[in-house]
């Protein structure tokens, strides 16, 4: 777009451009040609959280104009009378009048977005009805029809600082919001709006009005200014909230809307409400982000709202156009604008992402062609906002592309997160050098390893691949087998898996090369040692015992506890412990039995997991955790609460169709041919449960996180876990007793409770409680006054709690050392009901520092 006007095609619709030299940002000199840039780059982003939903533009025509000097903006509701025929729109019935709203469907809309200076867009937190299909007029088409509001599918707070105030102060109530929406079963997403504050996300399933959700908005807002009267104001009086952050809970009305994600804002500099990451609040440099820095993170795949709220164009509820433009619906794969001589192949998002005159890289604009030869490959690391190294693998005539954080892993067994990309040119393989500041990816380039690549299998969401790379290169001249795997519905998140079959010969890039893997005899997968297992077990039987025993128990650690190097590191799951077993009934078939850490059969309540008896021989016994994954593939224990609490048969069987459960191996205890095995080190007890029990759809043994305490950590804290086991290598396992040669490691500060009484609530908690007094076990065994909790509890939980601490009421304190204050109203109970909080840390005199509530530990934990 160097030129000062030209016609694009976009997404297969013409537009006119102009004046694309004018300056619409003077402070940083950003032209109208790189606000458009910025629209079809951001494009995928953006477009699922804007789709179907009526978009309110904020217009400067000639750019917001600079601090000293601000030009006017204006509003516009109603569809301009000069907006392009092919600008899907739809009517809504306001109280007297009707408004024609623009549906940004496209990134053909986003860019006459940007060509009329429409540089803030708003949408409400609902999406139009999917029955009246987004309207595109033709001669004889008629009016736009009227559509209803769905009910919302996101609840929206604004954190607003006042006088006084700044965004670190917003940060703060950012988390405390998020702790109330976490306990709400509410996961939500931070952005720094672009202009002053921090907008929160929390996704919905649409089964509430705007005026439910509104109201609980108001009175998390509502309950927030209680708990810290000095930092939060929910009052819309701006008289109120001088050194204070104004929590606005209004955004939710069904009239109201706030600017979307990835748009811009009409600010002296080109700034952006962009996704944040949660950690990134913590920065105490944490600032607004402009539109180039917004790039560069989608360029790296960072994106926080990935398949938040996904907008699914191939849903079946959602129709097509009523009418067509006639130039025929044909969408850019990258919804950047591409030149005016459209090619649309493989690389045409590549090319549209890049300007040959500003860039060094390659780019064709030939057709990708299959070449002659071996398939080659390319790892180049790349030095952009965040180190990464892109991993290309031939295939078709183009270089398909992931950006691998950490790089690809070297050690058999370890994975590490990947990122999907365009797909690069050939050329591309031999390119070093530096991207210039500004443009797509801008940083130095290098090849760090290159060379041939034996592709065993390439399938929609698994790719199995073999590199044989340099003699000097990063993969240290050994031949290495990956595995990729698609984690989401996208296609963008995938897992890279350093297999552990992993090739026997090694060969120089592009000679001949062996990729068998280890001989049969070593094998564990080999049909000789399975035949060997069946015929051991068949001369020394040794069934399963009955009854199981009790699991070995982990301290609570923290990564100064770590000393030494003979540590294994395991991911932390959060869910029900589970002591399981493989036996024969009397008429030869399998049975599975599910125990609980207190030997509770919960083989009933799962019954999904009696697919241990196909994945692991009779006489096996195993340990694990039993969790219930989210939406975005997390541990999530309120899920598994859910299905946990279940008795009846068919409501377990229903539940199990809607929460299906997985069952996480980590360890082994007995097995048939040598009975107990709990006294063989960590590592040997590893090595059986790898050899004995295979991964099936809901029973899966996954690899340790490695030997490195850091990057342990780092994996889990990519991977949304709640921290990290460190298990000595040499380790016995101990039935039943708690062990410091298990440590358990979280990524926040989380401390294991007893509750010994509550103190009374008052207003709306006046029949509940309004803290618990807590409990702690010392070193020694004694239980001690811990301090109290009284945030973090849903309304459900109060109610639940105090019926289970009327059963327990005593008369005396469970322990000595309550402080007077404390203990003034308190109402004692027999130490029984255990639980977990979060805290801040431990004061002098051993009290928990800002304790939060976190959950009851059930006894099938």
């Amino acid at each position: 777009m160097a030129s000062k006007q030209q016609t694009v095609t976009v997404a297969g619709k013409k537009l006119k451009l102009t004046s694309l030299d004018k300056v619409i940002f003077p402070e940083t000199e950003t032209t109208k040609a790189e606000v458009i840039e910025y629209l079809q780059t951001v494009a995928p982003a953006m477009l699922p959280h804007m789709r179907r939903r009526a978009v309110t533009r904020k217009r400067w025509p000639d750019g917001p104009g600079t601090a000293e000097e601000p030009n006017d903006a204006f509003f516009r509701k109603n569809l301009e009378d000069s907006a392009p025929a092919w600008v899907p729109r739809l009517g809504l019935q306001h109280s007297d009048h009707v408004n024609i709203y623009p549906l940004a469907e496209d990134e053909a809309v986003l860019a006459w977005f940007g060509q009329v200076g429409a540089l803030e867009l708003h949408v409400p937190q609902w999406r139009f009805d999917a029955d009246v299909a987004p309207f595109i007029p033709s001669d004889d088409s008629g009016e736009p029809p009227v559509a209803e509001r769905r009910n919302p599918d996101r609840l929206v707070l604004d954190l607003d600082p006042g006088p006084g105030t700044d965004l670190a102060d917003c940060a703060q109530v950012a988390r405390w919001c998020r702790e109330i929406l976490d306990d709400m079963g509410l996961p939500s997403v931070p952005l720094t709006s672009g202009s002053k504050g921090i907008h929160l996300y929390a996704e919905l399933e649409g089964t509430y009005t705007s005026d439910q959700v509104s109201q609980v908005a108001k009175e998390l807002a509502r309950a927030l200014e209680a708990d810290h009267p000095k930092q939060v104001v929910s009052q819309m009086k701006k008289t109120a909230r001088k050194g204070k952050v104004f929590i606005d809970w209004s955004q939710n009305n069904a009239n109201k809307t706030t600017v979307a994600p990835y748009s811009l804002r009409g600010r002296p500099q080109p700034w952006v409400a962009v996704p944040r990451e949660w950690d990134e609040l913590d920065d105490k440099d944490l600032r607004q982000l402009d539109f180039r820095e917004v790039m560069e993170r989608l360029a790296d795949g960072l994106d926080p709202m990935r398949g938040f709220g996904r907008y699914n164009d191939d849903d079946a509820d959602v129709p097509a156009p009523a009418k067509s433009s006639g130039s025929g619906k044909k969408k850019g794969s990258n919804g950047k604008s591409a030149p005016a001589k459209d090619i649309e192949d493989a690389l045409t998002k590549y090319r549209s992402m890049r300007d040959a005159a500003k860039t060094p890289e390659p780019v064709p604009q030939e057709s990708p062609a299959a070449r002659d030869g071996d398939p080659i490959f390319v790892v180049q690391e790349h030095h952009a906002t965040r180190l990464h190294y892109d991993t290309r693998l031939e295939r078709n005539g183009v270089l398909v592309s992931w950006a691998v954080p950490k790089g690809p892993p070297l050690k058999a067994g370890q994975q590490r997160l990947a990122v999907m990309t365009e797909d690069h040119p050939i050329e591309y393989a031999q390119f070093e050098g530096t991207i210039p500041k500004g443009e797509y990816g801008g940083g130095e380039v290098t090849i760090w390893d290159t060379g041939t690549v034996d592709i065993e299998k390439w399938e929609e969401k698994k790719v199995v691949f073999v590199l044989h790379g340099k003699p000097d290169g990063g993969l240290g001249g050994k031949p290495r087998k990956y595995a990729l795997v698609q984690t989401d519905d996208e296609g963008k998140d995938w897992l890279i898996r350093m297999t552990k079959d992993q090739p026997k010969a090694s060969k120089s890039a592009g000679s001949a090369k062996s990729t068998k893997p280890e001989s049969d005899e070593t094998s564990s997968g080999s049909s000789t040692t399975k035949s060997k297992k069946k015929s051991a077990k068949a001369e020394q039987p040794v069934p399963a015992p009955d009854p199981l025993p009790s699991p070995m128990l982990a301290t609570m650690g923290a990564p100064k506890d770590i000393r030494g190097d003979d540590w294994i590191f395991e991911a932390k799951w959060d869910g029900y412990r589970i002591i399981s077993a493989v036996h024969e009934d009397n008429d030869g078939t399998k049975r599975v039995e599910l125990r609980s850490r207190n030997g509770k059969d919960l083989t009933g309540t799962f019954p999904e997991l009696v697919e241990l008896a196909e994945l692991a021989p009779l006489g096996t016994a195993l340990d694990g955790e039993v969790v219930a994954l989210n939406s975005s593939n997390r541990p999530d224990f309120g899920l598994l609460q859910r299905r946990g609490r279940l008795t009846k048969k068919r409501e377990i069987e229903r539940a199990a169709g809607k929460i299906p459960v997985h069952y996480m191996l980590f360890d082994v205890l007995h097995t048939v041919e040598r009975g107990d095995v709990t006294d063989l080190p960590y590592t040997q007890r590893r090595e059986l449960l790898m050899e004995l029990v295979e991964s099936g759809k809901q029973v899966q043994v996954p690899d340790d996180l490695g030997e490195n305490l850091d990057h342990a950590m780092e994996v889990s804290e990519e991977l949304k876990l709640e921290g990290i086991m460190a298990k000595r290598a040499d380790g016995k396992y101990r039935p039943g007793k708690r062990s410091d040669a298990w440590i358990k490691i979280k990524h926040e500060n989380h401390a294991d409770v007893t509750v010994i009484g509550w103190r009374q609530g008052k207003g709306g908690r006046a029949k509940t409680f309004g803290s618990l007094l807590l409990g702690i076990t010392d070193d020694d065994g004694n239980l001690t006054y811990a301090g109290r909790v009284g945030t973090g509890f849903s309304d459900a939980e109060l109610t639940e709690l105090r019926a289970q601490l009327d059963k327990l009421v005593r008369k005396t304190p469970p322990v000595e050392d309550v402080p007077a204050e404390d203990a003034g109203d308190a109402t004692w109970v027999t130490p029984k009901l255990q639980a977990e909080v979060k805290h801040s840390g431990i004061t002098r005199d051993n009290r928990l520092r800002h304790p939060t509530w976190r959950r009851v530990v059930p006894e099938s934990t």
